[in-house]
């Protein structure tokens, strides 16, 4: 019986041992946890205009790359809709920089209008590759580096200025063996293929970055039209409200104006005029609301989470 008892206890440590052990890296050392961020679940609708490029190399493709990698890596990070026939309203990056910005703030009324949170914008600086190859041999060591600097900007509708800006540095090196004797197609294929690693090497180390402004920007919706008791607002399931969120309505801020200049330095926030119920959604992105409290909600008015 004492046996018995002994071999269950011996098997009750040595089970939790086994449940308790710590997954370790090759050093031994615990994994660190990677910080979370917050996100509330509803998606920041956003304009991405296409980047143009600034360096000699690489052309206009650098400029698409640069544009498609971040568009395919906002989406990957669920916390953004990118409306793609938005962009028409403001233009390439290119107009934008050329204009100083003013676009931005002209079309800023239009763009609320249309739920957009921001606008994200920018430039390729500079890419280039450097080539060091071995001098004797048919079949040659070939080392080469390659950098890139890549500008990234975002322009609050909600506030009417930019908010972010930042030039992201990459660096990329590749060795491989070459032919001495080699097509002129298969060099300039091998370096634009560098050159478009290196700028979506930059391109990935933004994300970060985007998401830490994105936290700080509140989402803002749109009353669209009311129709009877039924209020129906320009974000839904994409956006990712859900059935039963209470949003707060309120009236559009005024725009604050430097009297010195005349330009226009930001919008003043709006009053609360009451809160509303989502109860269903309709289309691709928009959703169905009834007034949970206050009164006097109309057309055009604002809604962020309560």
């Amino acid at each position: 019986m004492i046996k018995t008892n002994l071999f269950v206890l011996l098997l009750f440590i040595f089970n939790s041992c086994a449940t308790g052990v710590i997954n370790r890296n090759q050093r031994g050392k615990r994994p660190l946890k990677a910080p979370r961020t917050f996100f509330n679940g509803v998606k920041k609708k956003v304009v991405l205009l296409t980047f143009f490029n600034e360096s000699p190399y690489g052309g206009k493709d650098l400029g698409i790359v640069a544009t498609e990698e971040l568009r395919k890596e906002m989406i990957k990070s669920g916390q953004f809709v990118i409306e793609p026939n938005l962009s028409t309203l403001f233009g390439s990056s290119k107009e934008i920089y050329s204009g100083g910005g003013v676009k931005l703030v002209q079309m800023t009324r239009k763009a609320k209008s249309s739920g957009i949170n921001f606008v994200v914008f920018g430039r390729i600086i500079d890419a280039r590759i450097r080539e060091k190859t071995d001098e004797i041999g048919v079949v040659r060591q070939t080392k080469s580096y390659s950098e890139a600097k890549v500008e990234l900007r975002v322009f609050d509708i909600n506030s009417g200025k930019e908010i972010f800006t930042e030039t992201i540095p990459s660096y990329a090196d590749d060795s491989s063996f070459k032919f001495f004797i080699s097509d002129r197609e298969s060099k300039l294929e091998y370096r634009r293929n560098l050159l478009r690693y290196v700028v979506k090497i930059a391109v990935r180390k933004s994300i970060p970055r985007l998401l830490k402004v994105s936290e700080k920007l509140d989402w803002v919706g749109r009353v669209a039209k009311i129709i009877g008791t039924k209020i129906y607002i320009n974000s839904g399931r994409q956006s990712g409200l859900n059935i039963g969120d209470i949003l707060k309505v309120q009236t559009e801020g005024v725009e604050i104006f430097d009297p010195e200049t005349g330009a226009m330095i930001g919008t003043s926030k709006g009053e609360i005029k009451g809160t509303v119920e989502v109860i269903d959604f309709v289309g691709r992105d928009a959703s169905v609301a009834i007034l949970h409290s206050g009164g006097s909600v109309h057309e055009g008015d604002y809604v962020q989470l309560y």
